[in-house]
């Protein structure tokens, strides 16, 4: 693999492959597709012809999960008994999603349903046994968990003794303790037998519907009932799905694939409501304006502590309803960026002020009642900033509750497992956590932390690489191979968008929009294309200078004209020849 260095990253130019040839012939696709199908592991025909033409009709069968048969026969009792259900989700995009997608599929049967989802600054995440008490009080005699439940063993038992049933539905890693005493759906659980394991949340509560509704099919319950067409549901579960940042690939690439296609003509008055606020259009609607766009105002809310707007604009029924809450997730959005910007201006203070940060493996950082809604965004940014395993911390009353993010080489949850005495309460996965310790024990977690990471990661782990998937020529570029490189989309985790490198180009025009946008005219032979590289404004001016750039190929739409654009991921100076 060929290295070049930038400044701060290393670009790893990905080797041409002598099988792209033959993978193109027998896939029938384009020599460059077939290279970047290889780039990402897909080496045959039928894997690549499969991941350019994602069809529902692909989708596994949902009754290969180990403990969907007990789980389905429990909600059917259930379901024949009129049982009231609730649904406990979680407050962010999955678990709200993943809540949604249910409510909505009992309430098409005609089942009484009803939903928890808790606060996240008064109960944190998962089950805890103020909620399991105040659901039994309320009538409920079945309880089912979506995107939580994993960890909550005695909550679990005390729905038991209190004579409520319990199907569990997550899809966090499994601890060695997890020992329940009810149906459990999660791909990851020992001798599960479904072939793809990386389902969100969302993803699951989809899969559950999909397994109720064929038992339900085949029991010819449906014999003068309508039967839900769930494919109306799949814009949540590519709402869900994407915001989670599970690996964009086999089912859930199948299943996004298909729900930002439905999601131009969704059938929900929130999701609709919130695109018009988030400027979404639905004839353009990409992974990127579901992650960047409405997943960040959908989670707002949960973030802030109100743990029930986030779900009623995923709910609502009337249009001047769904309009009056988006524009309220809107204003909570603006709010949570103003708390985030916050936190992290104190935290580069103290990063100035302590200095050394080189000689570091990890960040872990904590403040006296830092809010806990955005610690983890916070812990994202210090990440994408400092490329380190990043810790962020709120401390009230002597408690500490953080959120934790990770890079590759180090796996964040194994970590704090090692550590699992210190903590009252964590749970994640290789790359995300939260957790919940004393505070006189932070400074203890600060020095072990280091400890595994510096026995674990080598200097190497901490330069961010962009990996680059082949040189490419100016003149090379035009909108037929714009539309080849499309139908690799949706992109996101384990599914990159693209990036090329060209080199050289010499740049006649220079200017920075948008106060830190960094907007260029480069010429490379006979060939001169506009570019614009998003925070990289710090480079102006360039003006006559010759630049390296690793970039993605687009088309720039304005007042009804399209031009080719390259979106610049990052630049180089290069003597000039």
């Amino acid at each position: 693999m060929n290295l070049a260095v930038s400044p701060n990253k290393v670009w790893k130019l990905k080797p041409a492959s002598p099988a792209a040839s033959q993978l193109a012939r027998k896939a029938g696709i384009t020599p460059l597709q077939a290279q970047l199908l290889i780039n990402r592991g897909i080496t045959e025909s039928t894997v690549a012809q499969s991941f350019l033409s994602p069809r529902l009709s692909q989708m596994a069968d949902p009754m290969l999960m180990k403990g969907m048969d007990s789980s389905v026969k429990t909600i059917l009792a259930a379901m024949q008994t009129r049982d009231k259900i609730t649904i406990y989700g979680d407050y962010d995009a999955d678990g709200l999603t993943a809540t949604a997608v249910l409510l909505h599929f009992f309430s098409d049967l005609g089942i009484p349903v009803t939903s928890y989802v808790p606060n996240r600054l008064e109960e944190g995440y998962g089950l805890n046994s103020e909620a399991i008490e105040q659901i039994s009080r309320n009538g409920t005699g079945l309880i089912i968990t979506v995107d939580c439940g994993i960890s909550g063993a005695r909550e679990i038992d005390l729905a038991k003794g209190l004579g409520l049933e319990v199907v569990v539905s997550d899809h966090h890693q499994m601890s060695g303790e997890s020992r329940l005493n009810c149906p459990v759906i999660n791909p990851h659980q020992p001798d599960c037998p479904f072939p793809f394991k990386d389902l969100a949340g969302v993803g699951l509560a989809f899969f559950l519907a999909v397994a109720i509704r064929a038992v339900l099919r085949d029991q010819g319950w449906f014999k003068g009932r309508p039967e839900p067409d769930l494919r109306e549901y799949l814009d949540l579960v590519a709402l869900g799905t994407i915001a989670d940042r599970v690996p964009l690939l086999g089912q859930n690439r199948m299943l996004v694939r298909g729900g930002i296609r439905r999601m131009a003509d969704s059938r929900w008055p929130g999701i609709r409501a919130m695109m018009d606020v988030a400027s979404v259009k639905s004839s353009e609607i990409s992974s990127d304006d579901l992650a960047f766009r409405l997943a960040p105002r959908l989670n707002a809310p949960g973030r802030l502590g109100d743990s029930d707007a986030g779900l009623r604009i995923l709910t609502v029924t009337e249009d001047q309803e769904a309009k009056e809450l988006a524009l309220k997730v809107n204003v909570e959005n603006g709010r949570r960026q103003r708390l985030e910007q916050s936190i992290l201006d104190r935290i580069e203070d103290m990063i100035r002020s302590e200095g050394r940060i080189a000689d570091r493996r990890t960040l872990l950082l904590w403040g006296e009642n830092w809010h806990q809604g955005v610690l983890g965004i916070v812990a994202s940014r210090l990440v994408e900033r400092y490329h380190r395993p990043s810790l962020v911390i709120g401390v009230k009353d002597g408690i500490a509750t953080g959120s934790g993010r990770s890079i590759d080489g180090f796996n964040l949850y194994q970590a704090l497992s090692r550590l699992r005495p210190l903590f009252h309460k964590f749970g994640g996965h290789a790359y995300a956590a939260g957790f919940r310790l004393d505070e006189e024990n932070l400074e203890i977690l600060k020095r072990e932390l280091e400890g595994l990471a510096e026995n674990e990661m080598t200097d190497e782990d901490l330069v961010p690489t962009i990996e680059v998937d082949s040189d490419l020529h100016l003149k090379e570029i035009g909108h037929e191979m714009i539309g080849q490189i499309t139908a690799l989309s949706p992109f996101g985790e384990k599914n990159p968008e693209p990036v090329f490198r060209a080199r050289s180009l010499h740049v006649s025009g220079s200017r920075v929009v948008g106060e830190r946008h960094l907007k260029l005219r480069v010429r490379q032979g006979e060939t001169t294309l506009e570019a614009i590289g998003f925070g990289l404004g710090h480079h102006h001016p360039l003006n006559g200078k010759r630049v390296d750039i690793i970039f993605t190929p687009g088309l720039n739409r304005w007042q009804g004209s399209e031009n080719i654009q390259l979106k610049i991921v990052d630049l180089r100076e290069c003597a000039v020849g």
